[in-house]
Formats: C-alpha cells, structure tokens, sequence
C-alpha cells in the first residue's frame, strides 16, 4: 500500500522552493544595494571634502536606511527571521 503524501509536507516542500527563489532574489538586490552603498560612500566623502567635513544629510539618511534594509535582508537570508525585507513588507 503506497503512502500517500499529507497536504502539510506538500505546502512544506513547496514553501522551502519559493524561499529560495525569495533568497536568490534578495541576494541579488543585496548585491546591488552593496554596489550602490560604495558609490553614496565615495560620493558622501567627496562632498565633505568640499563642504568643510559637513555631510550630505540626504546621502546619510540613504545609508541609514539601506543599513536597515541588508540587515532585515541578512536575518531573512541566514533564517534569523521569516519576515521578508522590502519589496515584500514596507521599507522602514
């Protein structure tokens, strides 16, 4: 008699492919978002240079915001956590 498979264990296996196509899709934009933090980095030391050591308050608050986002990305990616960053929730 062949066992049959529960509805639950499906949804599980189910579940455990679409989390690696979220973690795929975040270590892309993870990529992308370190790339982009080295440019508002040299561009950010650039302006200090100019402005007297003052810095961009826009370019922080950028940084500030994508510091929060990889680390919500790393906790999701390592399974510290089973909320997605941004685009799945709100981008605090």
């Amino acid at each position: 008699m062949p066992e049959e498979k529960s509805a639950g264990s499906e949804t599980d296996f189910e579940s455990i492919w679409l989390r690696l196509v979220h973690m795929i899709i975040i270590a892309v934009l993870m990529s992308m978002a370190s790339s982009l933090l080295g440019l508002l980095t040299v561009a950010q030391f650039v302006i200090m240079l100019f402005k007297k050591r003052e810095p961009n308050d826009q370019l922080a608050e950028i940084g500030t915001t994508m510091g929060v986002w990889m680390a919500k990305a790393a906790r999701y990616q390592v399974a510290a956590s089973e909320v997605k960053p941004w685009p799945w929730t709100e981008l605090d």
